[in-house]
Protein backbone atom coordinates (compact mmCIF):
# COMPACT_ATOMS: atom_id res chain seq x y z
CA UNK A 1 0.00 0.00 0.00
CA UNK A 2 1.26 3.45 -0.98
CA UNK A 3 0.58 6.88 0.44
CA UNK A 4 1.51 10.37 -0.71
CA UNK A 5 1.18 13.63 1.26
CA UNK A 6 0.06 15.53 -1.84
CA UNK A 7 -1.32 14.61 -5.26
CA UNK A 8 1.44 14.52 -7.84
CA UNK A 9 4.21 13.73 -5.37
CA UNK A 10 6.02 10.40 -5.32
CA UNK A 11 4.38 8.02 -2.83
CA UNK A 12 5.91 6.02 0.00
CA UNK A 13 5.08 2.44 0.91
CA UNK A 14 3.17 2.18 4.18
CA UNK A 15 2.30 -1.53 4.02
CA UNK A 16 5.22 -3.75 3.00
CA UNK A 17 4.75 -6.94 1.01
CA UNK A 18 7.54 -8.69 2.92
CA UNK A 19 7.14 -7.09 6.34
CA UNK A 20 7.45 -10.63 7.71
CA UNK A 21 9.75 -13.28 6.30
CA UNK A 22 6.78 -15.64 6.53
CA UNK A 23 5.64 -14.13 3.22
CA UNK A 24 8.95 -14.92 1.50
CA UNK A 25 8.02 -18.31 -0.04
CA UNK A 26 5.11 -16.73 -1.92
CA UNK A 27 6.93 -13.61 -3.15
CA UNK A 28 7.37 -13.40 -6.92
CA UNK A 29 8.97 -10.62 -8.99
CA UNK A 30 6.98 -8.73 -11.63
CA UNK A 31 7.29 -9.54 -15.32
CA UNK A 32 9.86 -7.21 -16.95
CA UNK A 33 8.16 -7.75 -20.30
CA UNK A 34 5.29 -5.49 -19.28
CA UNK A 35 6.39 -3.38 -16.31
CA UNK A 36 9.26 -2.03 -14.23
CA UNK A 37 7.75 -2.94 -10.87
CA UNK A 38 6.21 0.52 -10.50
CA UNK A 39 4.60 1.30 -13.84
CA UNK A 40 3.41 -0.62 -16.91
CA UNK A 41 5.83 -0.61 -19.84
CA UNK A 42 5.16 -0.97 -23.55
CA UNK A 43 8.54 -1.94 -24.98
CA UNK A 44 7.27 -1.67 -28.56
CA UNK A 45 6.25 1.94 -27.94
CA UNK A 46 9.55 2.63 -26.17
CA UNK A 47 11.48 1.23 -29.14
CA UNK A 48 9.50 3.46 -31.51
CA UNK A 49 10.23 6.49 -29.33
CA UNK A 50 13.94 5.64 -29.29
CA UNK A 51 13.99 5.29 -33.07
CA UNK A 52 12.26 8.65 -33.50
CA UNK A 53 14.67 10.37 -31.11
CA UNK A 54 17.68 8.90 -32.87
CA UNK A 55 16.30 9.86 -36.28
CA UNK A 56 15.85 13.45 -35.10
CA UNK A 57 19.37 13.64 -33.70
CA UNK A 58 18.34 13.68 -30.04
CA UNK A 59 20.12 12.08 -27.11
CA UNK A 60 18.60 8.68 -26.30
CA UNK A 61 18.20 8.26 -22.54
CA UNK A 62 16.64 5.22 -20.91
CA UNK A 63 16.56 4.34 -17.24
CA UNK A 64 15.94 1.74 -14.60
CA UNK A 65 13.06 2.71 -12.31
CA UNK A 66 13.78 5.11 -9.48
CA UNK A 67 14.73 3.18 -6.35
CA UNK A 68 15.66 0.06 -8.30
CA UNK A 69 17.75 -1.69 -5.61
CA UNK A 70 18.11 -0.29 -2.08
CA UNK A 71 14.73 1.44 -2.07
CA UNK A 72 13.07 -1.59 -3.64
CA UNK A 73 14.40 -3.72 -0.80
CA UNK A 74 13.12 -1.08 1.61
CA UNK A 75 9.71 -1.06 -0.08
CA UNK A 76 9.49 -4.80 0.36
CA UNK A 77 10.87 -5.18 3.88
CA UNK A 78 10.45 -1.73 5.44
CA UNK A 79 13.44 0.44 6.33
CA UNK A 80 13.90 -0.75 9.90
CA UNK A 81 13.55 -4.42 8.99
CA UNK A 82 16.02 -3.99 6.14
CA UNK A 83 18.82 -2.40 8.15
CA UNK A 84 18.25 -4.96 10.92
CA UNK A 85 18.58 -7.71 8.29
CA UNK A 86 21.91 -6.23 7.26
CA UNK A 87 23.12 -5.91 10.84
CA UNK A 88 21.97 -9.44 11.69
CA UNK A 89 23.40 -11.12 8.57
CA UNK A 90 19.93 -12.43 7.72
CA UNK A 91 20.59 -15.24 5.20
CA UNK A 92 17.33 -14.69 3.30
CA UNK A 93 18.37 -11.12 2.52
CA UNK A 94 20.93 -12.40 -0.01
CA UNK A 95 18.14 -14.32 -1.76
CA UNK A 96 15.92 -11.24 -1.82
CA UNK A 97 18.74 -9.10 -3.23
CA UNK A 98 19.32 -11.73 -5.91
CA UNK A 99 15.63 -11.61 -6.86
CA UNK A 100 15.63 -7.82 -7.12
CA UNK A 101 18.90 -7.80 -9.05
CA UNK A 102 17.65 -10.46 -11.44
CA UNK A 103 14.59 -8.38 -12.22
CA UNK A 104 16.72 -5.26 -12.74
CA UNK A 105 19.15 -7.19 -14.94
CA UNK A 106 16.25 -8.29 -17.14
CA UNK A 107 15.12 -4.67 -17.47
CA UNK A 108 18.69 -3.59 -18.22
CA UNK A 109 18.96 -6.22 -20.94
CA UNK A 110 15.89 -4.83 -22.67
CA UNK A 111 17.24 -1.30 -22.29
CA UNK A 112 20.61 -2.23 -23.80
CA UNK A 113 18.90 -3.94 -26.74
CA UNK A 114 17.72 -0.44 -27.72
CA UNK A 115 21.30 0.94 -27.67
CA UNK A 116 20.70 4.20 -25.77
CA UNK A 117 23.32 6.90 -25.38
CA UNK A 118 22.74 7.20 -21.63
CA UNK A 119 21.32 4.83 -19.01
CA UNK A 120 20.02 6.17 -15.71
CA UNK A 121 20.29 4.25 -12.45
CA UNK A 122 18.32 6.48 -10.06
CA UNK A 123 18.28 5.68 -6.36
CA UNK A 124 18.06 7.66 -3.11
CA UNK A 125 20.63 6.58 -0.53
CA UNK A 126 20.88 9.62 1.73
CA UNK A 127 19.03 11.46 4.48
CA UNK A 128 19.59 15.06 5.58
CA UNK A 129 22.93 14.47 7.30
CA UNK A 130 24.06 10.89 6.56
CA UNK A 131 23.42 8.00 4.18
CA UNK A 132 20.53 5.67 5.05
CA UNK A 133 22.97 2.80 5.46
CA UNK A 134 26.59 2.63 6.52
CA UNK A 135 29.37 2.57 3.91
CA UNK A 136 30.18 -0.98 5.01
CA UNK A 137 26.55 -2.06 4.46
CA UNK A 138 26.48 -0.36 1.07
CA UNK A 139 29.69 -2.08 -0.01
CA UNK A 140 28.52 -5.50 1.13
CA UNK A 141 24.87 -5.52 0.08
CA UNK A 142 24.22 -2.89 -2.59
CA UNK A 143 27.41 -1.94 -4.44
CA UNK A 144 28.00 -5.40 -5.98
CA UNK A 145 24.54 -5.28 -7.57
CA UNK A 146 25.20 -1.78 -8.90
CA UNK A 147 28.48 -2.91 -10.43
CA UNK A 148 26.95 -5.96 -12.09
CA UNK A 149 24.09 -3.86 -13.48
CA UNK A 150 26.38 -1.19 -14.92
CA UNK A 151 29.09 -3.48 -16.29
CA UNK A 152 27.22 -4.19 -19.58
CA UNK A 153 26.77 -0.43 -20.07
CA UNK A 154 30.48 0.19 -19.59
CA UNK A 155 31.37 -2.58 -22.02
CA UNK A 156 29.03 -1.06 -24.61
CA UNK A 157 30.41 2.45 -24.13
CA UNK A 158 27.08 3.76 -22.84
CA UNK A 159 27.19 6.67 -20.41
CA UNK A 160 25.81 6.03 -16.92
CA UNK A 161 23.88 8.69 -15.01
CA UNK A 162 23.66 7.99 -11.27
CA UNK A 163 20.97 9.92 -9.41
CA UNK A 164 21.30 9.80 -5.63
CA UNK A 165 19.34 12.09 -3.30
CA UNK A 166 20.34 13.00 0.23
CA UNK A 167 23.69 13.30 2.00
CA UNK A 168 25.87 10.70 0.29
CA UNK A 169 29.42 12.04 0.50
CA UNK A 170 30.44 9.03 2.62
CA UNK A 171 29.51 6.92 -0.42
CA UNK A 172 30.91 9.20 -3.13
CA UNK A 173 33.98 7.09 -3.89
CA UNK A 174 31.87 3.95 -4.06
CA UNK A 175 29.40 5.59 -6.44
CA UNK A 176 32.27 6.54 -8.75
CA UNK A 177 33.53 2.96 -8.59
CA UNK A 178 30.06 1.76 -9.58
CA UNK A 179 30.74 3.28 -12.99
CA UNK A 180 28.83 6.53 -13.04
CA UNK A 181 29.98 9.03 -15.65
CA UNK A 182 27.52 11.60 -14.30
CA UNK A 183 26.55 11.92 -10.63
CA UNK A 184 23.31 13.72 -9.86
CA UNK A 185 23.45 14.79 -6.22
CA UNK A 186 22.09 17.59 -4.07
CA UNK A 187 23.92 20.79 -3.30
CA UNK A 188 23.36 21.89 0.31
CA UNK A 189 23.07 18.52 2.05
CA UNK A 190 26.39 17.38 0.54
CA UNK A 191 28.23 20.70 0.58
CA UNK A 192 29.81 22.28 -2.47
CA UNK A 193 33.32 22.15 -1.03
CA UNK A 194 32.92 18.44 -0.29
CA UNK A 195 31.64 17.82 -3.81
CA UNK A 196 34.52 19.80 -5.29
CA UNK A 197 37.15 17.87 -3.32
CA UNK A 198 35.69 14.45 -4.04
CA UNK A 199 34.31 14.69 -7.56
CA UNK A 200 35.32 17.74 -9.59
CA UNK A 201 37.26 16.68 -12.67
CA UNK A 202 36.56 12.98 -12.11
CA UNK A 203 32.93 12.76 -13.19
CA UNK A 204 30.37 15.16 -14.59
CA UNK A 205 28.30 16.72 -11.79
CA UNK A 206 24.57 17.13 -12.37
CA UNK A 207 23.78 19.32 -9.36
CA UNK A 208 20.30 19.23 -7.84
CA UNK A 209 19.48 22.74 -6.62
CA UNK A 210 18.01 23.05 -3.11
CA UNK A 211 14.23 23.02 -3.08
CA UNK A 212 13.67 22.68 0.67
CA UNK A 213 14.91 25.98 2.07
CA UNK A 214 16.57 28.67 -0.02
CA UNK A 215 14.49 28.50 -3.18
CA UNK A 216 11.32 28.07 -1.15
CA UNK A 217 11.84 30.69 1.55
CA UNK A 218 14.86 32.80 0.54
CA UNK A 219 15.17 36.21 -1.06
CA UNK A 220 16.13 36.86 -4.68
CA UNK A 221 19.66 37.65 -3.45
CA UNK A 222 19.82 34.35 -1.54
CA UNK A 223 18.75 32.48 -4.66
CA UNK A 224 21.25 34.33 -6.84
CA UNK A 225 24.05 33.32 -4.46
CA UNK A 226 22.78 29.72 -4.43
CA UNK A 227 23.15 29.47 -8.22
CA UNK A 228 26.34 31.51 -8.57
CA UNK A 229 28.41 29.59 -6.01
CA UNK A 230 28.31 26.12 -7.63
CA UNK A 231 29.11 27.62 -11.02
CA UNK A 232 32.17 29.30 -9.51
CA UNK A 233 33.28 26.23 -7.57
CA UNK A 234 32.39 23.30 -9.81
CA UNK A 235 32.34 24.46 -13.43
CA UNK A 236 35.40 24.23 -15.68
CA UNK A 237 36.08 25.59 -19.18
CA UNK A 238 35.74 22.00 -20.42
CA UNK A 239 32.30 21.61 -18.84
CA UNK A 240 31.48 18.95 -16.29
CA UNK A 241 28.63 20.78 -14.50
CA UNK A 242 24.90 20.95 -15.11
CA UNK A 243 22.21 22.29 -12.80
CA UNK A 244 18.71 20.92 -12.30
CA UNK A 245 15.85 22.40 -10.33
CA UNK A 246 12.41 21.12 -9.34
CA UNK A 247 10.00 23.58 -7.77
CA UNK A 248 8.01 22.06 -4.93
CA UNK A 249 4.86 23.35 -3.31
CA UNK A 250 4.57 25.94 -1.75
CA UNK A 251 7.46 27.72 -3.52
CA UNK A 252 6.20 31.17 -4.58
CA UNK A 253 6.27 32.01 -8.28
CA UNK A 254 8.63 34.94 -7.68
CA UNK A 255 11.24 32.56 -6.28
CA UNK A 256 10.90 30.21 -9.25
CA UNK A 257 11.44 33.23 -11.49
CA UNK A 258 14.51 34.19 -9.44
CA UNK A 259 15.98 30.71 -9.97
CA UNK A 260 15.45 30.97 -13.73
CA UNK A 261 16.95 34.46 -13.84
CA UNK A 262 20.05 33.34 -11.92
CA UNK A 263 20.52 30.26 -14.10
CA UNK A 264 20.31 32.41 -17.22
CA UNK A 265 22.82 34.86 -15.71
CA UNK A 266 25.49 32.36 -14.64
CA UNK A 267 24.96 29.35 -16.88
CA UNK A 268 24.21 31.14 -20.15
CA UNK A 269 26.20 34.39 -19.98
CA UNK A 270 25.79 36.68 -22.96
Amino acid sequence: MWETPRDGMYPAVIRHALASWEAWPALRPPNPANGDGMHPLDWTAIAASVAAARRDGHLVWLSLPHGHTFLRLQDLRGYQNLVFDMADDEPRLAELIAMVEGFNAALMGRILDLQPDVVGIPEDLGMQHTPMLSPAQFRRYIKPSYQRLTEPCRRAGILIHEHCDGCVMDLAEDLVECGGNVLNLQDRVNGLDNIRRALKGRVAIDLDIDRQHVTMHGSARDIDDLIREPVEKLATPAGGLSLMYHAWYPTPARNIAAVCTAIERYCFPR
